[in-house]
C-alpha cells in the first residue's frame, strides 16, 4: 500500500479543513512548494493536491502553484478540485499531472468521464467518492447529491473507470480514525483499486487500512500536526 501526503490549497496557502468546512480552516504554511519538497524528502513518491478554491468555484484557481510544485519535485502528482471540463483535464496533463481526481463531474457530467477515459486512458482518472451519510457530496462538499456511494462506484465502473477514491467527510480532518467498515464494504464491491482518505491519525490506522487491501491511503492533517511521521509511515508500508 502507498502512503500519499495531502496538500490542500486555499488562497495560495497550504491548509487543512475540518470535515471539509471552509470556515474551519487551519493554515499550516504560506509556502506549499516548500511543503511538497519536505514530504518528498521524507519519502513520498506521490503527492495528493486539492485545489479547494477550485472545488468551490468549479475551475482551478491555484494552477500556478500546482505547476510550480510539479516543477519542483520528482514525485508523481494527482490533482483534484475544479476538474469539471475537458479543457481543464487537458491543461493538467500538459503541465505533467499524472492523475486527475473528479468528483462533482462524475455526478453531473458523465459524458466528460467517458471522454477523459477515451482520450487519456483510465489510468489518468480517479473518481472521488466523497461520502456524507453514505451519499456522495459535490461542489467542494458544499452540496449533497441523492447518489449513494455504491451506485456511483457501479455507474463509473460501467463507463470504464478503473480507480476510485473514498473519503468519509465526517472523518476528514478530525484525527478520529477512518471509516473502516465503509472502506471494507467498498472493497467487497469491486476489484478496482481504492484509495482511502479521512481520519487517519496513527500508524495503526495505516496498518489496518493496508490489511483491507486498498491501493493507497491519503494522509493529511496527521502529518501536519505530527501525529503521524510521514517517513515512518512510508517505511511501514514499504515493508
Amino acid at each position: 500500500m502507498e502512503v500519499i501526503p495531502a496538500i490542500d490549497l486555499l488562497g495560495g496557502k497550504c491548509v487543512r479543513l475540518y470535515q471539509g468546512k471552509y470556515d474551519r480552516e487551519t493554515i499550516y504554511s504560506d509556502d506549499p512548494i516548500e511543503v511538497a519538497e519536505k514530504w518528498v524528502r521524507l519519502g513520498a513518491r506521490r503527492l495528493h493536491i486539492v485545489d479547494l478554491d477550485g472545488a468551490k468555484t468549479g475551475i482551478p484557481v491555484n494552477l500556478e502553484i500546482i505547476e510550480a510544485i510539479r516543477n519542483s519535485v520528482p514525485a508523481l502528482i494527482q490533482v483534484g478540485g475544479g476538474i469539471r471540463s475537458m479543457e481543464t483535464a487537458i491543461t493538467m496533463k500538459s503541465i505533467g499531472i499524472e492523475r486527475v481526481i473528479v468528483g462533482t463531474a462524475a455526478i453531473e457530467q458523465t459524458e466528460l468521464i467517458e471522454t477523459v477515459c477515451d482520450k487519456f486512458g483510465p489510468d489518468y482518472l480517479v473518481i472521488s467518492m466523497d461520502a456524507r451519510d453514505e451519499y456522495v457530496a459535490v461542489k467542494g462538499w458544499l452540496q449533497n447529491s441523492d447518489t449513494p456511494v455504491h451506485k456511483l462506484l457501479e455507474d463509473m465502473s460501467e463507463l470504464g473507470v478503473r480507480r476510485f477514491m473514498y473519503t468519509d467527510i465526517t472523518k476528514d480532518g478530525t484525527l478520529t480514525g477512518p471509516n473502516f467498515n465503509a472502506i471494507g464494504n467498498l472493497m467487497k464491491l469491486t476489484k478496482h483499486p481504492i484509495i482511502a482518505a479521512g481520519g487517519i491519525s496513527t500508524l495503526d490506522h495505516i496498518k489496518r487500512l493496508s490489511s483491507l487491501g486498498i491501493e493507497a491511503a491519503i494522509v493529511g492533517k496527521a502529518i501536519y500536526t505530527g501525529d503521524v511521521d510521514l517517513a515512518d509511515a512510508v517505511r511501514l508500508t514499504d515493508n
